[in-house]
């Protein structure tokens, strides 16, 4: 998968079979930022309103209740129009989350 795709309003069985509930939470203030997802990452929307923009793509916006996929090795603007407020799991163990993070922060 290479881009973002956005499920409106997934049935609670959808939900429950991803185990959503258990997922951690995120939180952010309004604002814009830049980011590089270095896994893939799921995100179901608790709260607020968001346009993500990836690099040299198209504007995707999404917000409460929905179900989001972001593309591993995406790199994108994000700008928070209401408090965001999210479950998210991250594909992968957390030894290669961790390997993953660091070598995008050395730039290897």
């Amino acid at each position: 998968m290479t881009q973002i795709t956005v499920e409106k309003n997934p049935s609670q069985q959808r939900l429950e079979a991803l185990n959503v509930s258990k997922w951690p939470t995120w939180e952010k203030e309004v604002s814009v930022f830049p980011w590089t997802f270095p896994e893939q990452e799921i995100a179901y929307i608790l709260a607020g309103e968001c346009v993500i923009t990836p690099t040299g793509g198209t504007p995707v916006t999404f917000g409460k209740g929905d179900l989001v996929t972001f593309p591993a090795g995406m790199t994108a603007s994000w700008e928070v129009k209401q408090p965001l407020h999210k479950h998210y799991q991250l594909d992968g163990s957390k030894l290669c989350q961790i390997y993953r993070r660091i070598k995008l922060a050395l730039k290897l």
